[in-house]
């Protein structure tokens, strides 16, 4: 009896630690003895960048294992952020549609499954028809991006811009029954400038999240002031399961973006992934503005690039853990 105890015993506690270890997080992709002081002194530095204005941002990238988009994030209402850009879609992932003289520029079409029951709704709310689009203008080589592109592209002929290596990810992605990726279309250089109706758009090469990641700067107005917006298209919202390598290759895409937008002087912060920025709180600022109030999407230049700041210590922060090696 004594036997049978002891190897039942023996068997519960292989099966509890089985599960415990299936369970358990995947351990942390190191590439050396972790460097605690200078994770804690770059880490530092971004809380002090960040101050009370994007604390947010701080609090996300510098803790590891944060959440992700998701498709069931709830819904936003359509809003009209600037005279010519629209905020649709959810509170994970958001798409911007930019009027123009000659029709709407789309950056970034939402899951393949939800254009019909999320963006397409919401544009007919915004009274932005569908026929109009003339561009969809995809950040990054993720269904989740641009799996609504496909409808714009066939149905009204709308084109479709991505990255070529993007391009070759968008090809090779497992898409849902009845919902193909985009036909391949223009494929976007670093630098390359896209003008629909007067305005420029300008892509960035930003690799990071993917091979051939874009990140887009435009201009807007706010009651007829000119402001200039940037959106970086590849935030890596994981970095616990990045390499120092992948963690790297992100941080010099964030200096690089950091130097353009500053080129730039772009004042106004857009993300297609808004989880980190603080845009619930802009949107509810925004629709209870006051005649005169300032918008709460333009930060100004000076802020933008503490933004982005804030962003590239964090990351450092993280290769610091890591056990990588940090160019200061």
């Amino acid at each position: 009896m004594r036997t049978k105890t002891t190897v039942l015993a023996a068997v519960l506690g292989l099966a509890a630690a089985s599960a415990a270890a299936a369970q358990a997080p995947p351990a942390l992709p190191v590439s050396g003895p972790p460097d605690w002081a200078g994770a804690k002194a770059h880490a530092d530095k971004a809380k002090a960048l960040a101050g009370d204005q994007w604390q947010a941002a701080a609090a996300y990238f510098c803790s590891p294992g944060v959440r992700v988009n998701l498709i069931s994030d709830p819904e936003i209402a359509p809003t009209k952020l600037f005279d010519n850009v629209w905020a649709l879609g959810d509170e994970g992932t958001t798409v911007y549609a930019v009027t123009t003289p000659d029709g709407i520029v789309l950056i970034d079409a939402l899951y393949p499954d939800k254009y019909e029951k999320t963006l397409l709704p919401q544009m007919a709310q915004a009274g932005l028809d569908p026929a109009k689009v003339k561009y969809v203008l995809i950040t990054h080589g993720h269904a989740d991006h641009f799996g609504g592109s496909t409808y714009f592209q066939q149905t009204y002929g709308a084109k479709v811009a991505l990255s070529p290596a993007d391009w070759d990810l968008a090809e090779k992605a497992k898409m849902p029954a009845g919902h193909p990726a985009p036909r391949r279309d223009v494929e976007v250089k670093d630098g390359e400038t896209i003008t629909v109706g007067g305005l420029a758009f300008t892509a960035v090469y930003v690799p990071g999240h993917t091979p051939g990641s874009l990140a887009w700067i435009f201009p807007v107005t706010d009651g007829g002031q000119a402001h200039m917006a940037g959106l970086f298209g590849s935030t890596i919202l994981r970095n616990d399961r990045l390499t120092t390598d992948n963690l790297a290759q992100e941080l010099a895409s964030w200096e690089k973006w950091a130097q353009a937008t500053k080129a730039r002087k772009v004042d106004v912060e857009l993300q297609n992934h808004p989880l980190f920025d603080g845009m619930p709180d802009k949107l509810k600022a925004l629709r209870a503005r006051a005649p005169g109030q300032p918008n709460p999407f333009v930060v100004g230049a000076a802020a933008y690039q503490r933004f982005a700041g804030t962003v590239a210590e964090c990351l450092k922060a993280d290769i610091s853990r890591k056990g990588g090696k940090v160019r200061d």
